[in-house]
């Protein structure tokens, strides 16, 4: 079932190094530049992971330019977080972060329980499968939540 998009979207997890922002690209990917989006972690300590660039890569989606920021780093460049009608938390760390934020504010927080990849340990192929297990699963929340498939973009 198609729902219609928000006009603005915010994805979070633990570092913005993996989750979201494969969720932030792929969102775009999916349904252009309608909707504005951007992701956040609750911290910032780390750069845009490899493998999340590399299977990203793999369906047309561009991750390498992306600059990992926290919550509080939105705040000092003047993305306001109630400027956003959605937060889709992908980690509970980042979901209890987002209601503490937006707890005076009128904005939907939900919460997509998106499995971590970065844990897994093995061979390069084997890691690879794991991001590509979370690159899927994204893909298909924002299917169940919007419609439409990656191909008809």
């Amino acid at each position: 079932m198609s729902v219609s998009l928000p006009q603005s979207v915010l994805f979070c997890c633990d570092h913005n190094s993996v989750r979201s922002p494969m969720a932030e690209g792929i969102m775009k990917r999916m349904y252009g530049q309608g909707t504005y989006v951007q992701s956040a972690g609750v911290t910032s300590d780390l750069e845009i992971d490899g493998f999340a660039i590399a299977v990203c890569a793999e369906i047309g989606v561009e991750l390498a330019r992306h600059r990992a920021r926290s919550f509080d780093e939105m705040d000092r460049f003047g993305d306001d977080l109630s400027s956003f009608d959605l937060i889709v938390a992908l980690s509970p760390t980042s979901r209890d972060r987002a209601l503490d934020l937006t707890r005076f504010y009128h904005i939907d927080v939900e919460f997509w329980p998106i499995t971590d990849p970065t844990g897994i340990d093995g061979a390069r192929e084997t890691r690879l499968d794991a991001y590509r297990n979370t690159r899927d699963e994204i893909i298909a929340r924002l299917a169940d939540r919007w419609g439409g498939t990656l191909e008809e973009t």
